[in-house]
């Protein structure tokens, strides 16, 4: 689930392996590309955590996130 910490929501994926991390990664790229809202993120072998804030509303989050947090949850079902 995501949660809001420090003007950000954020969560961490959990995957099988490496090459399932990477694979979730390249389809949140392209839709972050789609919505050009672009997230904060790091990836450790099998696990990837998100962060998300609105840059340009003064590191806060907005309603863009929330949207893409939606759509990023979606592409794991």
């Amino acid at each position: 689930m995501w949660a809001e910490v420090d003007n950000k929501l954020t969560r961490t994926f959990q995957f099988a392996s490496f090459v399932e991390a990477w694979g979730f990664m390249t389809k949140v790229a392209l839709l972050a590309e789609r919505m050009n809202h672009h997230p904060d993120w790091s990836n450790v072998y099998n696990r990837v955590e998100i962060n998300l804030c609105t840059h340009d509303a003064g590191n806060v989050v907005t309603e863009k996130d929330r949207e893409l947090a939606f759509k990023i949850d979606q592409l794991l079902h």
